[in-house]
């Protein structure tokens, strides 16, 4: 079983495959090294980026990620504000404490390496670390993937990466596709939230289950508020300026149920209440962008759009309480397990379809829940949320998570409520399209897609928009 915290999960900007998963690997592998009998013979360590890791890899932090974690931390408990402070010392220093009490000599120039142009074979993601000894002796070297959404592979799992976890076979209700869930619901009459509850109560008690769903609930608030909140050029050398705490200026004193706006030539503006829902998507993904603290949903790139469509219902419908946000939440992470077992979340093998696709249709089947769809009108939400961003490049000007990205949010959680609508104010869950059919449509989208357009910034706005 994927577990609804596979799915969501709480780190830090500004990507789930090029900065959660490289700070997750490394420091794996720092475990490991620091387990071995040979630990103290440690002279040097090595790590070597691949492919789209080393493409768009200082673009989106991961050297920083990898040396931080090397030092033993933690995408969930690293403070923000320390990595580049520690990351520069390392730097003008030459030395590293990997796992926080082994000192080395580290020269980044020399042992973090970017391998712009070796995709290793098993996934354009690869990194691999390798620990010598003072004469060159190799005492230990790993290989791991990361496989989009924080999923992060080591080589003795890679073979079996593409099987159906031992756990499947534990839980209650085990599905492996839309059909199989939808199945599972009418046979013992459960939600889809509630069929994803009791799978988790097979690994986790109800308590710490509803203690994780609220902190990833209030990680995701916290991002809207900081995003609100931070003024200023978001780093990187595009010197894009955040614009989330100006238009939350603008709106702060205006209800979106009852208040209004005024137009340009003063009539009034209808539509004034789905600003909020933008202005909460580039909220988060402008800290996203920075290197802040957000929720992987189901990746960084994509953090903004379950965050703003669930903010805009929590706060603005009266009747929502949080046994509604944990409904959200866990039919959203249902949907996001069918796209990771059945095709990717990761930019780098399906295009940002596998990343903002992906929290659209997520978003679209949470929604759709809330507003007390049947499991079939959720499944019809989804799959609308995916069916019109099939084929969404991932092109990030100069390796950033910032252009098109972040308003990239915005649009996915538009369409998210618009699909969600759709399925269960105006449709009863027949429709031509099947979820399944759709997710498999992405995959086979995603592998004849050209590899310029999946997060390598070789083709599309990366090429044609140099300077913003």
């Amino acid at each position: 079983m994927i577990s609804l915290f596979d799915l969501l999960k709480i780190g830090i900007g500004p990507s789930s495959s090029h900065t959660v998963g490289p700070m997750i690997a490394t420091q794996r592998f720092a475990k490991a090294l620091d387990q071995a009998a040979t630990a103290k013979s440690v002279a040097r360590i090595v790590i070597d980026l691949y492919g789209s890791l080393a493409l768009t890899g200082k673009g989106h932090r991961t050297d920083r990620a990898a040396v931080l974690g090397l030092c033993g931390e933690h995408p969930r408990t690293v403070d923000p504000e320390s990595i580049d402070p520690r990351f520069a010392k390392i730097q003008s220093d030459r030395v590293l404490l990997w796992i926080g009490k082994h000192s080395i000599d580290f020269d980044i120039e020399r042992d973090l390496l970017f391998h712009r142009d070796t995709f290793l074979p098993e996934h354009p993601n690869g990194i691999r670390c390798t620990a010598l000894t003072g004469s060159g002796e190799t005492l230990l070297q790993k290989t791991y993937l990361s496989v989009g959404g924080g999923f992060v592979v080591e080589d003795d799992e890679i073979a079996d990466a593409a099987n159906p976890l031992s756990r499947d076979r534990t839980a209650p209700f085990p599905f492996h596709s839309a059909a199989e869930l939808l199945r599972q619901c009418d046979e013992n009459k459960l939600t889809i939230s509630e069929l994803v509850q009791h799978n988790e109560l097979t690994f986790r008690s109800a308590e710490e289950i509803e203690y994780e769903l609220n902190q990833i609930w209030e990680a995701m608030n916290h991002s809207i508020e900081m995003g609100c909140r931070h003024e200023g050029i978001l780093p990187g050398g595009l010197n894009i300026q955040r614009r989330a705490p100006g238009i939350y200026k603008k709106l702060s004193g205006i209800s979106p149920v009852e208040g209004t706006l005024s137009l340009p030539n003063g009539s009034i503006d209808p539509l004034a209440h789905i600003d909020w829902v933008t202005l909460f998507a580039l909220a988060v993904n402008e800290e996203n962008a920075a290197g802040g603290r957000v929720v992987t949903a189901p990746t960084n790139g994509a953090a903004g759009v379950i965050p703003a469509v669930l903010a805009y219902f929590a706060r603005f419908d009266p009747s929502v309480d949080r046994q509604a946000i944990h409904t959200f939440l866990r039919t959203a992470a249902a949907i996001g397990m069918l796209y990771k077992r059945n095709a990717s979340l990761s930019a780098a093998e399906m295009g940002c379809q596998g990343e903002v696709g992906v929290a659209c249709s997520m978003a679209a089947g949470g929604l759709a829940a809330v507003m007390g769809g049947t499991p079939a009108q959720i499944e019809n939400a989804a799959e609308i949320g995916m069916e019109h961003n099939l084929g969404l490049t991932c092109d990030p000007v100069a390796g950033l998570v910032q252009v098109p990205c972040i308003e990239r949010n915005a649009m996915g959680a538009v369409k998210a409520i618009n699909a969600a609508r759709l399925a269960v104010l105006y449709g009863n869950g027949e429709h031509c399209v099947s979820l399944d059919k759709v997710i498999e449509t992405m995959r086979q989208t995603g592998v004849d897609m050209q590899s310029k357009y999946k997060e390598t910034s070789l083709g599309g706005l990366a090429v044609n928009v140099i300077n913003c």
